[in-house]
């Protein structure tokens, strides 16, 4: 199984990346396909959706060894639960599946928006969403139903904010870090946590559920 195409993203490290797709709905990325499957033929009729499911791989992940059991962070990190029940990245076969809202369809590329990927990730599939059939209005969610999903408050100070750096961009940032991309044992008040959002890159603290944006520059690679 060869990949068709591969994610660039803002994400080039794991560490802020969204836990699941569409947690950050204003972060834009592309799907760059490889030859031979940039010819048009390939995505005819796709900008008629909305959303896509993209299968991709945990390309980082291969060859790390595999245990039937994770600590999931919904459950604090601190809970051990079946991989299967689970959306580890260390998996058997280190495959990813995420729903994404198409935004464009390029020469070569679709642009997205809601991605969870890194920059590089192989994409080996691309299928329409359904909302017919991929919508289950009477679905339970486990584990994760149980535990309220908090957002937290972010505060960003204008003065901070780098000259050029769009709205799209700031309300990105904002997306990210009310997700709490912090492991969830961390909870040092006093602790600058390193995010990378491509192109820029951002230290921050988190106390009392408030994220604070406490540097930002340019990301050099």
């Amino acid at each position: 199984m060869q990949p068709i195409a591969f994610i660039r993203s803002p994400y080039v490290e794991k560490f802020g990346v969204p836990r699941q797709s569409g947690l950050a709905p204003h972060v834009l990325s592309r799907v760059e396909f490889e030859e031979p499957y940039r010819q048009p033929e390939f995505v005819r009729g796709l900008e008629q959706f909305s959303h896509l499911w993209l299968i991709w791989g945990f390309h980082r992940h291969v060859g790390e060894p595999v245990h039937p059991t994770v600590r999931p962070p919904r459950l604090g990190g601190n809970v051990r639960v079946g991989v299967f029940a689970t959306r580890s990245p260390y998996r058997p076969n280190a495959l990813g599946l995420s729903a994404v809202r198409l935004v464009e369809v390029q020469d070569g590329a679709l642009v997205i928006a809601g991605a969870d990927m890194v920059d590089g990730t192989p994409v080996y599939d691309i299928k329409p969403y359904l909302r017919y059939a991929d919508c289950i209005e009477d679905a339970t969610g486990g584990y994760t139903d149980t535990k309220e999903r908090k957002l937290l408050e972010v505060v960003f100070p204008e003065q901070l904010r780098p000259q050029g750096m769009t709205e799209l961009q700031v309300q990105a940032l904002r997306e990210l870090l009310a997700q709490d991309p912090r492991p969830a044992y961390q909870e040092d008040p006093q602790r600058i946590y390193h995010l990378i959002l491509a192109p820029y890159e951002v230290d921050f603290s988190v106390e009392k559920e408030v994220a604070r944006v406490c540097a930002i520059r340019c990301y050099k690679p």
